[in-house]
């Protein structure tokens, strides 16, 4: 089933007693992590295509939107998204892949960030109070096949032993 009421076509990924409209270049992805037994919030197959609009809202923006073209988002808890990028790292080699998502200097660097949230944002009669709540992780959509093998490989137990990793691009 695919549903184009979003910015991108979607489709319906279940995993036990979870579903939900997906992207379909993300689907494969998402069922993937669900199957690990880890927890997502929210996804995004380009974030420059679905936030195009902001700049006319937003003009300090523009930049923003256009350096997002071809990067995917994942958000998640917090707990999860640690979990998912501990098993991710340890189901593949310390290669390139690895590089660009663990350190942040990396050609094509993943963005991974935990963002505090204030309760105040939602219900602004209340005083604030800020608790860590969501991490969210931007990387290329050219990472997504390897990203899906290495969840794949987790799924079925299989972890890689650690090695030195190639840091020359970052400069160690």
């Amino acid at each position: 089933m695919t549903s184009y009421e979003g910015t991108h076509p979607a489709v319906l990924v279940r995993v036990g007693g979870r579903h939900a409209q997906i992207d379909e270049q993300l689907a494969p992805t998402i069922q993937a992590i669900w199957e690990c037994g880890f927890d997502t919030f929210t996804c995004c197959q380009d974030l420059a295509e679905s936030n195009a609009d902001w700049p006319e809202k937003l003009p300090h923006m523009a930049e923003w939107v256009e350096s997002r073209r071809g990067w995917m988002l994942i958000d998640f808890p917090v707990d999860s998204g640690l979990a998912f990028l501990s098993a991710v790292a340890n189901a593949g080699p310390r290669d390139a892949f690895y590089v660009r998502m663990t350190h942040w200097a990396a050609p094509d660097a993943w963005d991974v960030t935990i963002k505090p949230m204030d309760a105040a944002m939602f219900k602004e009669d209340i005083p604030s109070r800020f608790r860590l709540q969501l991490l969210q992780v931007s990387f290329p959509a050219s990472d997504l096949p390897e990203l899906t093998r290495r969840l794949r490989e987790h799924a079925a137990g299989r972890s890689v032993p650690p090695a030195p990793a190639d840091w020359s691009t970052v400069g160690r």
